[in-house]
């Protein structure tokens, strides 16, 4: 038997971006998140414990703002992999932390070859 208690949820920004990064890691192409800085021009991939460093969360009065800082497979439509991922992160902030999403950027930090 469930009861309803009225009242309002707060999701946190640091739960949002690890939501998304999960959701990131998660999508073809995306061989890992990196930090928004590029250091010396070369861009390191985070450990999986790391990713909310990776991605950037904004709440707006229209929506959240998503910014996710990514590393992608070599050989792959940069394109594609982009659009894929900001639908892959829409999806899983507005169905399971029921979040309006305003906008989700992808900057790409670096190409890899995955091994």
């Amino acid at each position: 038997m469930t009861q309803q208690v009225s009242g309002n949820l707060h999701v946190s920004n640091d739960v949002l971006a690890d939501l998304a990064g999960n959701a990131a890691l998660g999508c073809y192409g995306i061989v890992g998140m990196a930090a928004p800085t590029v250091s010396d021009g070369i861009a390191n991939i985070l450990p999986v414990n790391r990713l909310r460093r990776g991605v950037v969360v904004a709440a707006k009065e229209d929506g959240v703002h998503v910014d996710l800082y990514v590393v992608v497979e070599y050989g792959t439509n940069i394109n594609a992999v982009s659009q894929n991922l900001i639908d892959n992160v829409t999806y899983m902030l507005t169905e399971h932390a029921q979040v309006p999403v305003a906008r989700v950027e992808v900057h790409v930090q670096g190409i890899k070859v995955r091994k």
